[in-house]
């Protein structure tokens, strides 16, 4: 049996013609190879690794310098951690009573009790947390947060420090990203990936830390001393917390999601400063003279001539000028409201200049710039300009909730995990040194299972509120999420940042106070100038989308 080749005559196009062959890629467009869009298109193939490690000190050093820099870059971080963190990262302890054999009642117990201690260790004005002892446990996650967004990754050590003054030895110490790397600056291999050490299936084992930079003024040693620090204690205990968000299987270091728009970020920056330069330049000048006298010659008319103090020229417009100031000195028409006007000799302009708005700056083009750097860093272009001009109640509430939805991801990814790390290195050491009195004797230990320190700091963490922009409105929706079962008191004070229990105390204690001096008060929510209950569907503004 022999082959034949099929015959492309029988599958024709609409015209009646035989199909186009390509003698070069697939049926895709994007990877056709002769297309004269994608001809020149040469994407690399690297791994993982390779295609961050070899730019990863140059695209973080320049992701740094935008932020020093550029007043956009500075607040986009600034936002990101207040939209997240906040200004007090608060503790919801949620131990898996079920998982440890144990009931309800000692949960709540233990509850209150962790979280009480655990703030006054977290916030107090002593920094115990940091090693350094420079940051309250919210600015430890405030500071690694700031650093995952030029960077893409947190880098911590678990420390332990003995000291009368300190409750705890547990502390942490923060890293610079820069400091993770290969000893000696050596190339990658199988099983370091940019001072990480991986096993055969990618999981860190170790990690070496340049001891210090070797750019510094000061002539040290240690920037080109590296240490090796474990990935775990024999027992389990972490003691490097490494924080990423994968972009590919079998990537161990990170790269910031800015990075795709440093060149336009740049390119931006720059804009801005030349937009900025001519209009000064064109702001110098208050006004110009246009003659159709020669050049030497209108140097000469404004003085800056060479021969302006002899030549010819001048002396000659000194005389007619002369000669006009005598014929005007007392003529009241050539002078406005107290403003003299110039009579210029025949064939001169002068023309004054106004400083309006430089082209450029404030534009459609400079916003579509704007918007496309914003894309990249998770941010509305309201919320990254900071520009509400063009904006309704309904956009607002749009672009509010993409941004939130946002935030949330890189608070479970970034700050939760963070902070559950290093809440649990403090509540090993809580219970090993019997602080922690809600334990029973029967509670089981956490080096028993890796399941029990799962069991006892799981937990939640309450950062930022959301922020509301009708809060009659949006009041009214909690209170019908709750009436109707959909939400729980707890979830909607976290979006307002409170902790449930702390509120629940304060409400019981003003209630008290309240019955004791026999006072009432109207909680029914009026729209002013009525008397009757506010209902939110009678009078929507324009564009709501309630």
């Amino acid at each position: 049996m022999t082959d034949t080749a099929p015959d492309v005559t029988d599958e024709l196009t609409a015209e009646g013609q035989p199909p186009v062959v390509h003698a070069l890629g697939g049926a895709y467009e994007g990877a056709s190879r002769i297309a004269r869009e994608t001809a020149r298109w040469s994407a690399p193939i690297f791994s993982p690794d390779r295609e961050i490690n070899l730019d990863k000190q140059t695209i973080d050093a320049r992701a740094r310098d935008l932020i020093r820099n550029d007043g956009y870059m500075m607040g986009a971080v600034a936002t990101h951690k207040d939209s997240i963190v906040g200004s007090h990262f608060i503790l919801n302890s949620r131990p898996d009573y079920r998982a440890l054999g144990l009931d309800e009642t000692w949960s709540e117990e233990f509850q209150e009790e962790v979280e009480s201690k655990f703030a006054l260790w977290g916030e107090s004005i002593d920094c115990w947390p940091d090693a350094s002892g420079r940051n309250t446990f919210t600015g430890i996650i405030r500071l690694g947060l700031g650093t995952f967004v030029h960077s893409g990754e947190v880098v911590a050590t678990a420390e332990w420090k003995r000291s009368v003054s300190r409750p705890f030895s547990t502390c942490v110490q923060l890293v610079d990203p820069d400091l993770l790397c290969n000893p000696d600056d050596r190339q990658d291999t199988e099983r370091l990936r940019r001072g990480v050490e991986i096993d055969r299936f990618g999981e860190p084992t170790g990690y070496w830390f340049r001891l210090g930079y070797p750019n510094d003024l000061h002539l040290s040693a240690n920037g080109y001393r590296w240490k090796h620090v474990p990935a775990r204690k024999p027992w389990g205990r972490p003691q490097v917390i490494h924080i990423i968000e994968q972009m590919r299987p079998g990537q161990t270091r990170g790269v910031a999601e800015m990075v795709a728009t440093l060149k336009e970020m740049r390119m931006t920056k720059r804009f801005n400063e030349i937009t900025l330069q001519n209009a000064v330049i064109n702001a110098t000048y208050a006004a110009t003279l246009e003659s159709e006298l020669p050049r030497e010659a209108a140097y000469e008319l404004i003085g800056a001539g060479a021969g302006a103090s002899t030549g010819g020229t001048m002396a000659y417009m000194q005389q007619y000028m002369a000669a006009l100031d005598a014929y005007y000195e007392n003529a009241s028409s050539i002078a406005i409201d107290g403003a003299k006007i110039p009579h210029l000799p025949a064939g001169s302009k002068l023309n004054l200049h106004s400083m309006g708005t430089p082209g450029g700056v404030g534009t459609e083009f400079e916003a579509s710039l704007l918007r496309h750097i914003a894309a990249s860093l998770g941010l509305s272009y309201e919320q990254f300009t900071r520009d509400y001009t063009k904006t309704n109640y309904a956009s607002a509430r749009a672009s509010m909730s993409e941004t939130w939805k946002y935030m949330q991801s890189r608070k479970r990814i970034v700050a939760d995990r963070l902070a559950t790390n290093i809440f649990s290195l403090w509540l090993e050491e809580a219970i090993n040194k019997k602080i922690i009195t809600s334990l029973p004797r029967n509670a089981p230990s956490m080096y028993e299972n890796p399941l029990n320190r799962a069991a006892y700091t799981r937990c939640d963490w309450i950062g930022a509120s959301r922020g509301q922009i009708d809060e009659l409105k949006e009041t009214q929706a909690a209170v019908l999420r709750i009436n109707a079962g959909l939400s729980t008191r707890e979830d909607e004070m976290a979006r307002l940042g409170k902790d449930w229990r702390v509120t629940m105390r304060q409400l019981g204690r003003e209630q008290r106070y309240m019955d004791e001096y026999n006072l009432s008060f109207n909680t029914e929510p009026t729209k002013p100038g009525t008397n009757s209950a506010y209902r939110g569907g009678e009078d929507n503004d324009e564009g709501s989308t309630e």
